[in-house]
């Protein structure tokens, strides 16, 4: 993806986090009863995010590389669709007489795309400036409940601490929605943080500018401070 569709899928996101934390301060204010304030965010919430599934699947019929059908490239689009449409049926079909691809994702919540993509040559690298590579750093976070149990996790440097909060919180809720999370739920896994940040797949978190460091959370260690050692006379 160029340097410029990032940018602008990026500020898409940062929009809809914006509105969505307008409205939940504003719902209450003009729906006093919680229940219909809960449905009225929900369903833009939804509405959002339909939005972007279609956005994202259009972008990505537009940017995939398709050299060829051999079933390299056809595993490598595969992989592709995996990581940005996780937990979907996801369906492809060469045509080797037009030279073209149909690709067919059905989602859990009953989303359906589809697209074709014709063979074109690998596009040829932007002139210009090149793109800066976002760096990881840390991002310790801890649940209420027990705020001295931290996990570690990593941020793009470009997100705040509450950006990288409400990224997180949106991610761990597609994961529970997903295929596989439906299934750890039909298989008895508790719906939690510990067993979501244990279990959620890396690509995921990466597409929200996230990185998982460690799995398995550790306490936070207290020191103790050092007496200081009392000085010893000195005999003239």
């Amino acid at each position: 993806m160029s340097k410029k569709a990032k940018n602008t899928t990026k500020s898409k996101k940062n929009e809809e986090a914006t509105l969505l934390e307008l409205l939940k301060r504003v719902l209450p204010k003009v729906a006093p009863d919680p229940e219909v304030a809960g449905q009225i965010y929900e369903a833009v919430e939804q509405e959002l995010k339909a939005k972007s599934r279609v956005i994202a699947f259009e972008q990505f019929c537009e940017r995939v590389e398709l050299p060829d059908l051999t079933e390299e490239t056809l595993d490598n689009v595969r992989l592709q669709l995996a990581t940005s449409f996780g937990g979907g049926d996801i369906v492809v079909q060469p045509n080797k007489k037009d030279e073209t691809l149909a690709i067919e994702v059905a989602l859990p919540d009953g989303a359906h795309f589809q697209g074709t993509v014709k063979v074109r040559p690998v596009a040829a690298e932007e002139d210009g400036e090149p793109e800066v590579a976002l760096k990881f750093i840390p991002c310790p976070i801890s649940l209420p409940g027990d705020p001295e149990l931290v996990w570690l996790l990593g941020k793009h440097e470009n997100l705040s601490a509450e950006e990288a909060g409400m990224a997180l919180a949106k991610v761990e809720e597609e994961f529970w929605e997903s295929k596989q999370g439906q299934k750890l739920q039909r298989d008895r896994v508790e719906r939690s943080f510990p067993e979501f940040i244990a279990r959620v797949p890396a690509g995921m978190l990466r597409e929200a500018g996230l990185k998982r460091h460690y799995k398995t959370p550790e306490p936070v260690k207290v020191l103790c401070p050092l007496k200081p050692k009392k000085l010893e006379s000195v005999a003239a």
